[in-house]
């Protein structure tokens, strides 16, 4: 676990300090964690997962993905994936499209509100 402990901080892009402070403890004894002398209290790994949406399964195994995606996401992965590629090309396509209008549509709001 301390090795899969490492990697999260690491790709949360935290030095061990921000990172022991998140979860209420010491530089100190996290890094005594990490380095796999002390475990990982199940109190912590709790305040981890929620603090960070991480797996808690991938935490304490290595199982399944690092972060909990959003039921949203997880449905559009299912569907993409059963896509063919060329189906899976045109779809990016119109995403890409509706981010662009969406960003439009904020900005426009944004000015808006400005005024």
């Amino acid at each position: 676990m301390s090795e899969r402990l490492k990697e999260l901080r690491k790709s949360l892009k935290m030095n061990q300090t921000n990172f022991a402070k998140q979860i209420g403890i010491t530089q100190t004894a996290y890094s005594m964690i990490e380095n796999g002398i002390n475990p990982l209290s199940n109190r912590h790994i709790k305040v981890i997962c929620l603090a960070y949406n991480v797996n808690e399964t991938w935490l304490r195994t290595g199982e399944g993905e690092m972060f909990i995606s959003s039921p949203y996401e997880q449905e559009f992965v299912k569907i993409f994936s059963k896509l063919t590629t060329e189906t899976q090309q045109h779809l990016l396509c119109i995403i890409k499209e509706l981010l662009k209008i969406q960003n439009e549509f904020v900005n426009k709001e944004q000015k808006y509100d400005a005024e």
